[in-house]
Parts: structure tokens; sequence; C-alpha cells
């Protein structure tokens, strides 16, 4: 029965990698190819990074404030 089951599931595995092979792979998007070899999308990255930014100047001036506060208590 172990073998039975070992071997149902040998082809089924197979059985569904060679279908998922099969598929065509989707077609670029638009605007690549056109003008020669371009890299990436039109995806902003200007308005994120300086919302990071700003963020982790926030966080680091919280943490300092609050070792200064730290050591005056002691």
């Amino acid at each position: 029965m172990k073998k039975l089951l070992v071997s149902f599931l040998f082809a089924f595995f197979v059985f569904f990698s060679v279908n998922g092979f099969s598929q065509l792979p989707p077609p670029p998007p638009p605007g690549h190819g056109s003008t020669g070899n371009q890299t990436g999308g039109n995806a902003p990255i200007g308005g994120g990074l300086f919302i990071l930014i700003g963020l982790g100047a926030a966080y680091g001036g919280k943490k300092l404030y609050d070792m200064k506060k730290e050591k005056l208590e002691e």
C-alpha cells in the first residue's frame, strides 16, 4: 500500500510539473524593447525615499532624546 501511495504521489507531481512548464511566459510590459534595452519600469522612488529618510531621522531623534533623558535621571 505504501509503494502504491508513493508511486501515485510521484506521478501526480510529475504530471503537474510538466503542465506548469507548458504555459507560455507573459507578454512584456508596454514600452519595453521598442527603444532598446530598458531596465526597470517607470516606478517613482523619490517620494517613498524621502518618507523613509524622514521616518528614520525621526526615530533616531527619539532614540537620542530618550538616551539623554535617561542620562539626566541617573
